[in-house]
């Protein structure tokens, strides 16, 4: 496995993302891996690297060029992109033309995977860039949809969420399956019932906040539906 840091920018502003290469220098799929509301950190790297292992090339995108300080941080970070959608649409999309230039990367197999925030963000990314054949957001807000959405979705998604998740309340779910049966989408929804949010982060057991707590089972779950959509989708597309 090749990692190495990539700085790069976009709109002027200096981003720095996180290459894992497990390709063994042959064409691979590439997939974009975008981070939860606090920036890039460990818990997406890590992700990257497990990707790699499976001999994908994994590119952590970096959304914002710095890291949250606390809680408030992030959200004033968070919410500084999602209420500026040509802006947020301009970072992922930075972030997704670095791993398409990526020597041993198979332009034609591209997937994005993204874990709160990050799973807003590959949600958006469907509907932006048809570039992606799949993405599985991992415990997505689902608290801010439109009610309609006129803009195609091409890619297969896979939606993993906890049912007791407070950033996904049932009306939010229910918005979202309209949204992807009007776009014609391939949606595939699993709901984890005695999940909450950030089920994938042990880190986030730190804070204390309710429904807000990593779960094993539903990790490794989850992780293992990822793996087989990406089969499957990949396998097709070569």
């Amino acid at each position: 496995m090749q990692i190495r840091d990539i700085t790069y920018t976009s709109g002027g502003t200096t981003l720095t993302g996180y290459l894992a290469d497990g390709s063994g220098g042959k064409t691979a799929p590439g997939i974009l891996v975008c981070h939860q509301g606090g920036g890039l950190r460990d818990h997406e790297r890590a992700r990257a690297r497990r990707l790699a292992e499976l001999g994908y090339v994994a590119f952590a995108a970096d959304l914002y060029g710095e890291v949250a300080k606390d809680q408030t941080d992030a959200m004033r970070l968070l919410n500084g992109l999602v209420e500026q959608p040509a802006l947020w649409h301009a970072r992922f999309l930075a972030g997704l033309a670095q791993l398409k230039a990526q020597a041993n990367v198979d332009t034609a197999r591209l997937g994005a995977i993204g874990f709160c925030f990050g799973g807003m963000t590959v949600l958006e990314l469907v509907r932006v860039s048809a570039d992606v054949k799949c993405v599985v957001a991992f415990h997505p807000g689902l608290t801010g949809l439109p009610e309609n959405d006129p803009r195609p979705v091409t890619a297969k998604v896979m939606v993993c969420a906890g049912q007791l998740d407070p950033l996904i309340p049932p009306a939010g779910r229910e918005r979202l399956f309209k949204l992807m049966a009007d776009a014609g989408a391939d949606l595939q929804y699993i709901n984890y019932s005695q999940a909450g949010h950030s089920f994938t982060d042990k880190s986030v057991d730190a804070f204390g906040m309710p429904n807000f707590k990593y779960d094993a089972p539903t990790d490794r779950r989850s992780w293992a539906a990822m793996r087989d959509l990406f089969d499957e989708t990949f396998a097709a597309a070569g």
